[in-house]
Parts: structure tokens; sequence; C-alpha cells
């Protein structure tokens, strides 16, 4: 669950990457991400200036947490490329034993089809970092 001390942007944040993951970005409108975060919609629009704001600021929390993980394993395996993979690969199948939604960023590349969608622009700048 979400602290109820946490700062109102960090639970907007936090649900929507939850509900994103587990109902797709189109399948949740902004008054359930307000409702299951306890705040509103001007709230919201304080910190995020549109869905697809939120959307994108969502993507971005999820390609730095990979990079943490990225950064954990260079630590553990230092110079060895090939061990690095291999402890990626076994994170990765760990995290799609006990959850079959799969990675957020390859699902909303998937789910907004248009070309001009804000998200697309980061989606292929953090695929490609």
């Amino acid at each position: 669950g979400v602290e109820e001390r946490s700062r109102p942007r960090d639970r907007i944040l936090e649900t929507a990457q939850d509900m994103f993951h587990k109902h797709g970005i189109k399948g949740v409108g902004v008054d359930a991400i307000t409702e299951a975060a306890g705040t509103n919609k001007m709230t919201l629009y304080r910190h995020f200036e549109s869905k697809d704001e939120l959307v994108i600021e969502c993507l971005r929390a999820t390609a730095a947490k990979a990079s943490r993980i990225w950064d954990e394993f260079e630590a553990r395996h230092p110079g060895d490329k090939l061990a690095q993979l291999h402890a990626w690969v076994q994170k990765a199948s760990e995290l799609l034993s006990v959850d079959s939604r799969g990675c957020d960023m390859a699902n909303a590349a998937v789910e907004l089809t248009e070309a001009d969608h804000p998200a697309r622009r980061v989606i292929k700048e953090l695929k490609e970092a």
C-alpha cells in the first residue's frame, strides 16, 4: 500500500505506475488514479500537466529503476558483461514468474500506437539508452 505520509506527487506516481501496469495505460483514467491515490484531479494536474505527462513520468521512473538494477549488476560483476547479462536474465525471469504483465516499457510501446504520442519519443530514448 501507499503510505499516507508520502507526498501527493509520489502517491500519484506510484499509484499510476501500479494501475497502468495492471490495467494498461488506456484502461485507467485520471479519476481512478486520483481516487486510488487518495487525492483529487486538481492535485494531479498541479504536479503533472496532463495524463500524457504522468505516463511519461511513470516510464522515466521505470527506466530509472532498471538503471539502478543494472548498476547493481555492474558493481557485483565488474568488467564481466556476460555475468551482468546473466544476472539481468535471472532477475527478469524471477519478476515474470510472479507477474505475467511483463515490461512496462514494452507494454506502453505496444499500447500507445499513435506516432505523435508524446510518450513514444520518451520510450524510444529510454530503450536506446
